[in-house]
């Protein structure tokens, strides 16, 4: 089985550790400056991605907003819509989203939180954590599926069957 450093290396075009038979284990790597070159690497081409999706997918919009409506005949764009479906429902629905976004933005300072000492992908010490957030991560994909492909005029529900 490979190590997460075995595999970093791998994707440098370092190809595989050795072992290192003094310590028994795999060679280390330092972070600096090769990871950061990668998040860098990495953070481009996700902008670039997302630039492309943004071309490529026109924003659902169709008439402007109308304040004066009830029901906002109006669609926002797709990266928008899972927020725009999840307050048709409720207007205090927004409240959820805004404690999540305060959750995420200060869990790393929350008690009970473990320090990491090396990069792994879903520790299992933080179990909890990325089960919600891969929970909430599928309610978002499930809300903009539904705004997107089922919401027709006036923001009705549609089924297309």
């Amino acid at each position: 089985m490979q190590t997460d450093s075995n595999l970093f290396l791998y994707l440098l075009g370092g190809g595989w550790a050795k072992p290192d038979p003094p310590h028994g284990g795999y060679m280390k790597i330092h972070t600096s400056p090769f990871m950061f070159r990668l998040i860098k690497r990495t953070a481009v081409l996700l902008v670039v991605f997302l630039a492309f999706l943004a071309v490529l997918i026109p924003a659902g919009l169709d008439n402007y907003g109308d304040i004066t409506k009830v029901i906002n005949p109006a669609k926002a764009a797709w990266f928008f819509l899972w927020i725009q479906e999840l307050t048709s429902y409720s207007k205090y629905m927004i409240y959820p989203v805004i404690f999540l976004g305060f959750f995420f933005f200060f869990l790393p300072w929350l008690p009970g939180i473990s320090h990491a000492e090396q990069a792994e992908w879903l520790p299992k010490d933080q179990k909890w954590i990325n089960i919600l957030t891969i929970f909430i991560f599928l309610f978002i994909v499930i809300l903009s599926i539904i705004a997107m492909f089922f919401r027709g005029e006036n923001w009705a529900l549609k089924f297309y069957f």
